[in-house]
């Protein structure tokens, strides 16, 4: 039976009747509920398609776009990342997280969430318990997002300019920041995803960053996958004859991604649970409302804006 479930769930999951959070619940279901029947293989998989989905998602990114937002978007973006990223340190320090998952859930926050997480598990070497920490608590994060912000907006009366910057700045995956801006209105919706490319494009100088800090490993692992993911990007900034390919090409990025939450939801146990605990969760959720509450306070006081 446990093969069985293990094949649909995969089946469904690769076939996008499931959303990324969903996948990554009913891994969870599953790896909590069964002893894994491939455990080791599963792991190998997602470990794999983890840098294949990076490089689809880079064919779903225009760079023309996000040199349009302007030298402020750029600015508010460098700094809020910069924050989050330090901020993320400190709590997981004070917190005593484990390095690598508390690593991850700050780069998470501050850039875009699955993607960010995606991109720089493989250049940490990251287990599947620091892994499914990290990516539980920003899909959980941004689906409260998801639900909360527009209707936060509305009522501080949220220009839809200022509340697309707050969503890019303060809301984890793209999806999600497309979502709640898209309730919002259309202005808000062009402000949020231009705002929030040019966050992700910061996958990039930390992945490499991350990778050049690794230098006392015997042998550091250069995250190629990154370079492969920048010409992506710009391949599908600059030959627009060719969006329909690209744009099936993220989507099987995006489907990638899906079957590989649901792999690293299966491989977790009861056992890995309580060794991990609720300190990752309670970093993740402290940094988020920092930074949310921080960079809206700032929106609405005039003191950023394009």
């Amino acid at each position: 039976m446990a093969k069985n479930l293990f094949f649909i769930g995969l089946i469904l999951a690769a076939s996008g009747l499931l959303s990324p959070p969903v996948a990554l619940a009913a891994g969870l279901v599953y790896g909590l509920s069964f002893v894994h029947p491939f455990h080791l293989d599963a792991r190998r998989l997602a470990r794999f398609l983890l840098q294949v989905a990076v490089v689809g998602l880079g064919f779903g990114m225009n760079l023309t776009e996000v040199l349009h937002v302007g030298a402020s978007g750029f600015v508010y973006t460098a700094a809020s990342i910069s924050f989050a990223l330090a901020l993320g340190w400190l709590l997981g320090r004070l917190l005593r997280v484990e390095k690598t998952a508390s690593f991850l859930i700050s780069a998470g926050t501050a850039i875009c969430g699955g993607s960010a997480i995606a991109a720089l598990a493989p250049i940490l070497q990251a287990d599947d318990e620091a892994m499914a920490v990290s990516l539980g608590t920003v899909f959980v994060l941004n689906s409260v997002a998801l639900l909360i912000f527009p209707a936060i907006g509305s009522a501080l009366h949220l220009s839809q300019t200022q509340f697309g910057l707050w969503a890019a700045l303060a809301i984890h995956d793209t999806s999600s920041v497309v979502g709640a801006a898209a309730k919002y209105g259309a202005v808000a919706l062009a402000v949020g995803t231009t705002v929030k490319l040019a966050r992700a494009l910061w996958i990039v100088p930390v992945s490499v960053a991350t990778a050049t800090g690794r230098k006392h490993s015997a042998q550091i692992q250069w995250p190629w996958f990154i370079l492969y993911f920048c010409l992506a990007a710009v391949a599908n900034s600059f030959l627009p004859m060719l969006h329909p390919v690209f744009a099936k090409l993220s989507h099987l990025g995006v489907l990638g991604l899906t079957v590989t939450l649901f792999l690293i939801g299966t491989g977790i146990s009861r056992h890995t649970l309580r060794e991990v605990g609720v300190r990752p969760m309670v970093q993740g959720v402290l940094l988020w409302i920092v930074v949310g509450v921080g960079s809206l306070w700032l929106i609405h006081g005039g003191f950023i804006h394009l």
